[in-house]
């Protein structure tokens, strides 16, 4: 069974019909590592279901510094939510960290999809409130846990990732400087 497919069967079930019509209303496309797929802007059109690769969301600072938001990897979805859903600027990138195949979702065939198989809305519901809870789940660890327990969480959380993606994006997505994660990383290893 196809990935998205089995993604939505999480929270729903689907019959083949709507499992067809799904199919059809996505559009399935590959990307090269460092492709830019948003940038701030741009009204975000798409939600992005990974299949194969990663992908990553980021700001940049005054200074230049990039501050990683999200990481997606296969079997995730990834957009600018704010963009998508208020129709203004993004504030954010989508970038693709490594070789990326994924399911593109256009917003005017999500919202067809939510007038012909209404349980798709229950399924992104389900899936923003994970999204709300894990956010707020990071600020508050952002403000009361140190970067080594933060580095800590995430390698437990995402253990796959680690040899995956480019170490200064997961000391941005813990929020700290690169120079400082070798050293904590240098630390924690002659522990």
């Amino acid at each position: 069974m196809d990935l998205l497919i089995q993604n939505f069967q999480k929270h729903v079930d689907l019959t083949e019909e709507e499992q067809r019509l799904i199919l059809s209303l996505v559009e399935k496309e590959s990307y090269k590592a460092r492709t830019i797929l948003l940038k701030p802007g741009e009204i975000a059109n798409i939600t992005y279901f990974v299949i194969e690769g990663m992908i990553r969301s980021y700001t940049v600072d005054t200074n230049g510094t990039e501050h990683v938001l999200s990481l997606a990897s296969p079997n995730w979805f990834i957009t600018d939510m704010y963009s998508l859903v208020s129709r203004k600027p993004a504030q954010q990138y989508l970038s693709v960290i490594n070789d990326a195949i994924v399911y593109k979702l256009s917003r005017e065939n999500q919202e067809k999809l939510y007038v012909q198989v209404p349980k798709l809305e229950r399924f992104f519901r389900i899936l923003i409130e994970k999204s709300v809870v894990a956010h707020q789940q990071r600020l508050i660890d952002n403000l009361s846990l140190t970067a080594e327990d933060r580095y800590a969480k995430f390698c437990s959380k995402y253990p796959d990732f680690i040899q995956c993606i480019p170490q200064k994006y997961i000391a941005s997505y813990i929020g700290v400087t690169p120079e400082f994660f070798s050293k904590m990383k240098a630390r924690l290893l002659k522990r």
